[in-house]
């Protein structure tokens, strides 16, 4: 009787970098033999990829560790990513997991797997690789397939910006970029497999090219941009301080690259973004965004903001709401500062009550409710593409270039398709519009 192939759960936690590693380690799996199923079913192993960037991040990591282990006590327990690079030994504790490493030499849990199972039993002891981050440079790591519409390419790792607030660096070492070539292979094979949209992300996806002699981001873009056939093209978390004239003269007649960009802003306060120790202030990153507004007209801003950084007094935060009114985010990702042992801000005097910062999370995303709300009574009656990718209840869900969710009445799923729609009005954050048939 032929042997049943092993089968293999991957849980995935936080940011787009982490989804692209996921994937890559299932088709590795899938090449040695194993059969990767959905995280939630019984499998002879579980992979959970962790995140470290909030404490909330952490407790999150530690409950789908367990509950891994509660769906099949027999299984292999092997956990990577940033949590279990900056506290690999609050891991390894954790009764059921066989196995431990970080951001060095991620799909070593591949091979880790094969002789887990071969072995055919638990062992006592968990196994702990707790290298550098960086010590290999960039590992080697591609996809082939993709799930839906979109794919996401990994093109650097690592960070050196050093925030206050960030434990990523610890968590991520140093800048390493992807060789140019290799991206375009990658991406040129996703193209011909039908993907119609390439995200291309990275831990501070800005530093692009910073270890390479002659590729920056720019000059990745417009390589890209020469693919034949390539579809939507998509950038990343950035940092506000890139866009430079330089940067957008250069990437503004790109056709692929969608006029969408997602800042990471974290406050709109000069002297938080101070304490931060980020490289800009508001008036640069408003600079940056009207220079981009200037060259792309249709262009649509998102960002992340933390509320409650050490310090931040009423002052402050108000000059946080007026930069969000004046700036026209489509979105804002609201969140309160989270004390990372390890980090400079976690020593911070005037460290802000919990009570506090959870009113300042509501307050600002009153106000960019306001804001989109603004913004999508200006987009009725415009004509634009949608790029669909969901079906429920007899509507048609996708994205229009510059990032709209769009709902379309249809009769059947339009997966993958990309057509012509006119907007019509909007609800809870999503437009509404109808299929131009021409």
């Amino acid at each position: 009787m032929q042997k049943a192939m092993p089968t293999a759960g991957i849980y995935t936690l936080g940011c787009k970098v982490n989804q692209y590693e996921s994937k890559a380690i299932a088709e590795k799996l899938s090449a040695e033999g194993f059969l990767v199923l959905p995280a939630q079913e019984s499998c002879d192993v579980y992979i959970i990829n962790t995140c470290t960037v909030t404490g909330e991040s952490d407790r999150k990591a530690r409950q789908i560790i367990r509950r891994a282990i509660h769906q099949n006590p027999n299984a292999y327990i092997l956990v990577t990513g940033c949590f279990s690079q900056v506290s690999p030994e609050s891991v390894a504790k954790i009764a059921g997991v066989d196995f431990v490493c970080g951001n060095a030499e991620k799909q070593k849990v591949v091979e880790m797997a094969k002789k887990l199972v071969a072995g055919g039993r638990k062992p006592a002891v968990s196994e702990v690789c707790a290298e550098q981050p960086d010590i290999f440079g960039f590992e080697p790591m591609r996809i082939t397939s993709f799930d839906r519409t979109r794919a996401y390419v990994k093109i650097e790792d690592g960070c050196e910006n050093h925030c206050t607030y960030c434990i990523i660096p610890a968590a991520r070492g140093k800048v390493r970029s992807k060789k140019p070539e290799e991206v375009l292979e990658e991406v040129r094979r996703l193209t011909e497999g039908g993907c119609r949209e390439i995200v291309l992300t990275g831990i501070e996806t800005a530093s692009y090219g910073r270890d390479l002699p002659d590729c920056d981001l720019a000059e990745l873009l417009a390589r890209v941009d020469r693919i034949p056939g390539v579809g939507r093209v998509r950038l990343g978390s950035l940092d506000p301080s890139l866009m430079r004239q330089a940067f957008v003269d250069r990437i503004s007649s790109l056709s692929s690259l969608t006029p969408h960009f997602h800042l990471s802003l974290q406050s709109g306060s000069d002297t938080v973004l101070a304490r931060m120790k980020r490289k800009y202030n508001s008036q640069m990153a408003l600079a940056g965004m009207e220079r981009l507004r200037r060259a792309m007209p249709e262009v649509q801003f998102t960002t992340d903001v933390i509320v409650g950084f050490p310090g931040e007094n009423e002052e402050e935060f108000a000059e946080t709401v007026s930069f969000i009114r004046r700036a026209e985010f489509l979105h804002i990702h609201v969140f309160p500062y989270s004390r990372r042992k390890g980090t400079l801000a976690a020593d911070m005097k005037d460290q802000i009550p919990e009570q506090i910062k959870h009113q300042r999370v509501k307050i600002l995303s009153a106000e960019q409710d306001k804001v989109q709300n603004q913004i999508l009574d200006r987009m009725e009656g415009r004509e634009t593409t949608v790029l669909f990718e969901t079906f429920r209840n007899g509507l048609a869900y996708g994205h229009t270039p510059d990032f709209l969710e769009v709902a379309c009445p249809s009769e059947q799923p339009l997966h993958a398709q990309i057509l012509p729609v006119r907007i019509g009005g909007h609800k809870g954050g999503i437009c509404f519009g109808s299929i131009q048939r021409r």
